[in-house]
């Protein structure tokens, strides 16, 4: 069986009349603050699906604090693994001792760094006999307009290397990427339905855009086809952080 038709994590994976409109949001906890982390996850716990840690929270308070912060909600651990497939295969053996429901690796490490990756995750999942979390790919950032593209030397449009990138992890085993909301519609066109899409830069109408330069709201994402939405400082930002995710909750709705 491949990766993209094992079953998918349970908290996030759709019943026959799809999850509901909270379970799609994962709020995304950048910050170095314990406290804070800590906070945020207790205001929102039943009110989104999951929560995202990246490298800020990670780095600053390692394996232990993300455990201590996130205790037994749904986790994407963000860390963008990018480097030789001996030493992404490793971390990422070490990554599931975390018991995430999501992980991700840079694309752009190519077809043999991929497939390491791979055969990782569904051997750590094995020996720890815990639920194989969706590992997917990151693609373009979402920071990242097809200027920035060219300032570093990598062919345009950001669509198009999306694309390429996209098909390249489909090709390599791995359940879904990491896009721009603007991406959406042609990757389900050519990676197919049962391709995972998880998707930042969600903005809601009401919310500033922030350094975020490919954007779209939550209602748009998901009927463009998401299946994931992760959000960041329209919740954690927020004077009432639960009022926030009610309130997208119910714009997904």
């Amino acid at each position: 069986m491949s990766l993209a038709s094992a079953a998918a994590p349970a908290s996030i994976s759709a019943s026959s009349e799809g999850p509901a409109p909270q379970e799609r949001v994962f709020v995304a906890l950048d910050t170095q603050d314990m406290a804070r982390a800590g906070a945020l996850v207790g205001a929102l716990r039943g009110s989104v699906g999951g929560f995202k840690v990246g490298k800020e929270l990670f780095t600053a308070q390692g394996p232990d604090g993300v455990r201590a912060a996130v205790g037994g909600e749904p986790l994407f651990l963000d860390l963008k693994f990018h480097d030789i497939p001996n030493t992404v295969a490793s971390a990422l053996r070490a990554a599931l001792h975390l018991r995430p429901r999501v992980v991700n690796v840079h694309a752009s490490g190519g077809p043999a760094m991929l497939r390491a990756a791979v055969e990782a995750v569904r051997e750590a999942a094995e020996d720890l006999e815990c639920e194989r979390p969706w590992l997917i790919a990151v693609t373009v950032l979402t920071s990242l307009d097809d200027d920035d593209l060219a300032a570093v030397g990598q062919q345009g449009p950001a669509e198009s290397q999306v694309l390429r990138l996209a098909r390249l992890a489909q090709d390599c085993g791995l359940d879904g990427v990491v896009c721009s909301p603007r991406e959406i519609a042609a990757l389900r066109e050519a990676c197919g339905p049962d391709f995972r899409l998880v998707v930042p830069g969600i903005r809601p109408a009401w919310s500033a855009s922030g350094d975020q330069k490919r954007v779209t709201t939550p209602r748009e994402a998901l009927d463009a086809g998401a299946d994931l939405l992760v959000v960041g400082r329209p919740i954690t930002g927020a004077e009432d952080p639960a009022a926030a995710a009610r309130r997208i909750a119910g714009e997904l709705a």
